[in-house]
C-alpha cells in the first residue's frame, strides 16, 4: 500500500507541475528606453504560442547600417552572409520557436519570429552588435584636465541642450540601483552601503563645489554637469543634465578635445541622492585589455551573492592573453564595456585573471542574462545592422486549413479512444486516463522548451498519442495471455507489465533517436516536428509504463475477494 502511495503522490505531483508550466502568468521585464535606462515592465507570458502558419508573429526586414559603417556596394553581399549566421545562432537561440531567419536578394535579412509577444526585445537581439571590452578605468584625472577646454567648448558652440525636470526624472529612475561587476572571485568593488555612502556623499559634496569654482566665478556648463565619483575614472550626471551631456559630447570639437588615448562612456547603473537620481559616467582608456573575441561559452545563472550574472569562457589565446594583462593592472579599476556601455560599476583587479570569469546583471533578470549569454555566445555582428521594416504578420496557413487540420486531430484522437474503450473495455478506459495525462504531460515538456505549436508540431503530438496505445495494446494483450494460461488477475497485470516492457523501450528508444537525427539536423517545421515526437514518446512511456499501471494497481487495492478483468 506505501508503494501505491508514493505512486499516487508522485502522479499529482507532476500533474501540478505540468499545469504550472501551462499557466499564463505576468513577469517583470526591465527595458531600455530612448534615455538609455532601464524601465520595469509587467507582461503577458503565454508558455505555449502558436507557429507562423497557425498564429503569424513578427516581420523583420534587416539591413546594414551604413550611418555606422559606411560599406561598399560590392562588399554588402559578403557582409550580410557573414551577418546572416550570427543573427540565425542568435534567434534560434530563443529555443524551439519554428523561426525563419533567409538571405533575400544581395542586401537584406528576413526574419520571422512566431507568436512572440516582444517586437522590441527581438529588434534589440537581432541588432546588438554585442562587442564586449574589458578596459582600464582612468586613473590620471584626465577629464578634471581638459573640463575648462570642454567648457569653453561648449560657450563658443552656444549649445543649448534640452533638459528634463527633477521631478520627471525621478520618476522615471529604474527601481534598482546600480551593483558591482565581479570576475571570478579576484575582483571586489566597494558594495552595499558603504559604497552607497560613499558615492552619494561624493556626489553631494562636488555637485555644491562645481557651482562655483576657485575664483568665486559660475562653472562652465560642462562642469557643473557632472560629479566625480568614488572611484578613479567614475562621474556621476543627474538625470535631468543627462540629456545636456549626451548632446555635448557629440560635438565635433569635443571629441576632438578628449585627451589621447581616452573616451566617455555611460554605465548602466544608476545611483539615487535622496530625491535626485544620478546616471554613472566613466573615463577610460581606448585600448582594451582583451575583447569577446576570444570567448567560447557564455551561460546565465543567478547566485546568493551577486544575484544574476553571465558566466563565460575564455580560450586558451584569449585566456593566456587575459591572464597577462590583468596581471600588469592589478590594483585598477576595470569595466566591462558591452556595445559602449559600461555593465555594472568597474571592480578593481585583485589578481591575474584566467579563462573563466562571470558579468553580474545587477537588477535585470534572468531573461536579460539569457540574451546577453546568447548573443555572447552567437558572438558580434560583423556589420551594424539596422531594421527597415518590421510588421507583424498573419498566419500562412488559411482558416480552412487550420480548421481541416484540427478536425483531423481530434478525429483520430476520438477513434483512438472508442477502440480502446470498446476492444479493451475496462482497461481500456484506464488507457484512456493515461492517454489525458499523457497528453498533459507532453504540452507541460512543449513549453518548458518553450517550443511554439505548429501544423507538423500537431501532427507529431498525434502520431504519439498512437505510439501511447500502441505500448498499451502490447501490455494488454500480454495480460490477455498471462489470464489464459489459468494465472490470477494480479499476477497476469504484473507479469503483463514486465514480459512487454522490452518491446515498449526497444521501439520507443528507435522512434526518439529518428527523431533526434530530425532535430540535429532539420530546421523549422522540421525540427519542432522531431521535438513535439520526442516529448510525446517520453511522456507516452511514463503514461503506459507507470501511470496506467498505478491505475490498476489502485483498483486492484479496491477490490477484495476473486477478482475478473475486463480486458
Amino acid at each position: 500500500m506505501s508503494n501505491l502511495k508514493y505512486r499516487l503522490l508522485t502522479i499529482a505531483g507532476t500533474l501540478l507541475l505540468s499545469v504550472w508550466f501551462l499557466v499564463p502568468r505576468n513577469q517583470v521585464v526591465q527595458y531600455r528606453g530612448s534615455d538609455g535606462i532601464l524601465h520595469d515592465t509587467t507582461e503577458r507570458h503565454v508558455p505555449l504560442r502558436r507557429g507562423l502558419d497557425l498564429q503569424g508573429g513578427i516581420h523583420l526586414a534587416l539591413e546594414v547600417d551604413q550611418s555606422k559603417q559606411a560599406i561598399p556596394a560590392d562588399k554588402i553581399p559578403d557582409a550580410i552572409d557573414r551577418a546572416l549566421k550570427t543573427v540565425r545562432t542568435r534567434i534560434e537561440g530563443f529555443g524551439v520557436s519554428e523561426s525563419v531567419v533567409q538571405k533575400a536578394g544581395n542586401d537584406r535579412i528576413i526574419v520571422e519570429i512566431p507568436g512572440f509577444d516582444d517586437p522590441q526585445r527581438a529588434e534589440n537581439l537581432v541588432k546588438q552588435q554585442a562587442f564586449l571590452q574589458f578596459l582600464i578605468t582612468d586613473k590620471t584625472q584626465a577629464l578634471d584636465k581638459v573640463l575648462p577646454r570642454f567648457d569653453q567648448i561648449v560657450k563658443q558652440a552656444g549649445v543649448v541642450a534640452t533638459t528634463a525636470g527633477a521631478s520627471g526624472a525621478a520618476g522615471a529612475a529604474p527601481s534598482t540601483q546600480g551593483t558591482a561587476t565581479g570576475l571570478q572571485g579576484l575582483l571586489s568593488t566597494d558594495t552595499g552601503k558603504a559604497a552607497a555612502g560613499k558615492a552619494a556623499g561624493a556626489a553631494k559634496t562636488d555637485t555644491a563645489k562645481a557651482k562655483t569654482d576657485t575664483a568665486g566665478q559660475a562653472a562652465g556648463p560642462f562642469s557643473s554637469a557632472i560629479s566625480p565619483g568614488g572611484m578613479p575614472g567614475e562621474y556621476f550626471v543627474p538625470f535631468d543634465k543627462v540629456p545636456a551631456v549626451q548632446t555635448y559630447l557629440q560635438l565635433p570639437a569635443i571629441k576632438d578635445a578628449m585627451p589621447p588615448g581616452k573616451q566617455l562612456l555611460w554605465g548602466t547603473d544608476s545611483t539615487q541622492v535622496g530625491s535626485q537620481w544620478y546616471r554613472s559616467l566613466y573615463m577610460t582608456d581606448t585600448k582594451p585589455i582583451t575583447t569577446g573575441q576570444y570567448i567560447t561559452d557564455a551561460r546565465p545563472s543567478q547566485t546568493p551573492t551577486d544575484g544574476t550574472v553571465v558566466e563565460f569562457t575564455l580560450n586558451n589565446e584569449g585566456g593566456r592573453h587575459f591572464r597577462t594583462e590583468t596581471g600588469k593592472h592589478v590594483g585598477d579599476y576595470m569595466a566591462i564595456v558591452l556595445d559602449d556601455r559600461v555593465m555594472g560599476r568597474p571592480p578593481v583587479i585583485q589578481g591575474a585573471i584566467g579563462t573563466r570569469g562571470q558579468i553580474t546583471m545587477g537588477g535585470k533578470d534572468l531573461a536579460a542574462a539569457q540574451d546577453l549569454a546568447l548573443v555572447l555566445r552567437a558572438g558580434a555582428l560583423p556589420v551594424p545592422l539596422k531594421v527597415s521594416e518590421a510588421v507583424v504578420i498573419g498566419p500562412r496557413l488559411g482558416k480552412d486549413s487550420i480548421r481541416k487540420g484540427f478536425e483531423a486531430g481530434v478525429i483520430a484522437i476520438i477513434l483512438v479512444v472508442l477502440i480502446m474503450t470498446i476492444y479493451y473495455r475496462f482497461a481500456g478506459l484506464l488507457a484512456v486516463g493515461g492517454l489525458a495525462i499523457y497528453v498533459l504531460y507532453t504540452l507541460a515538456t512543449l513549453a518548458g522548451f518553450d517550443a511554439v505549436l505548429t501544423l507538423p508540431g500537431l501532427a507529431g503530438m498525434v502520431l504519439s498519442i498512437g505510439i501511447a496505445v500502441d505500448a498499451n495494446v502490447l501490455i494488454f494483450e500480454r495480460i490477455r495471455e498471462e489470464l489464459d494460461r489459468g494465472k490470477t488477475v494480479r499476477t497476469a497485470i504484473d507479469e503483463g507489465f514486465r514480459h512487454a516492457m522490452p518491446a515498449i523501450v526497444d521501439s520507443n528508444v528507435s522512434t526518439i533517436l529518428t527523431a533526434s537525427v530530425l532535430y540535429q539536423w532539420g530546421s523549422g517545421p522540421v525540427r519542432g516536428f522531431a521535438v513535439t515526437l520526442i516529448a510525446g514518446v517520453v511522456a507516452s512511456m511514463v503514461a503506459a509504463i507507470f501511470v496506467v499501471r498505478t491505475f490498476f494497481l489502485l483498483w486492484l487495492n479496491r477490490s477484495r475477494g476473486a477478482q475478473t478483468l475486463s480486458i
